[in-house]
């Protein structure tokens, strides 16, 4: 009982001093530039990491002499991380397509 009275007088604090929040001028190009910014940032690791990946499997292939499950699973390698890379270039254009038209859309293309 001590909880629930601890914890309903806390959130009842919290919400009569909490201060006001205003809300922005509607700048879509802000959310856009963010949005972009870190999209960027996710497809530049997730593209190293497949082209990473992809030295990996190469490296499985050339040392894989005789053993015809290790060339197996090297070519499984090389081909997971060629579909990773694809997926992520096409992400990066679908953003840059819809980005592109939000902009446009909502005029924030100043």
């Amino acid at each position: 009982m001590k909880k629930v009275i601890f914890t309903s007088s806390l959130f009842i604090t919290a919400l009569t001093v909490a201060s006001p929040v205003f809300a922005q001028s509607a700048d879509v190009s802000k959310v856009v530039t963010f949005i972009q910014s870190v999209i960027s940032a996710l497809s530049i690791l997730a593209g190293s990491i497949c082209t990473l990946y992809l030295g990996w499997g190469g490296f499985k292939y050339m040392s894989s002499t005789d053993n015809p499950e290790a060339l197996d699973g090297a070519k499984r390698t090389i081909k997971n991380s060629l579909i990773g890379l694809v997926i992520v270039l096409a992400a990066f254009s679908i953003m840059t397509i819809v980005s592109g038209a939000a902009t446009s859309a909502f005029g924030g293309g100043n």
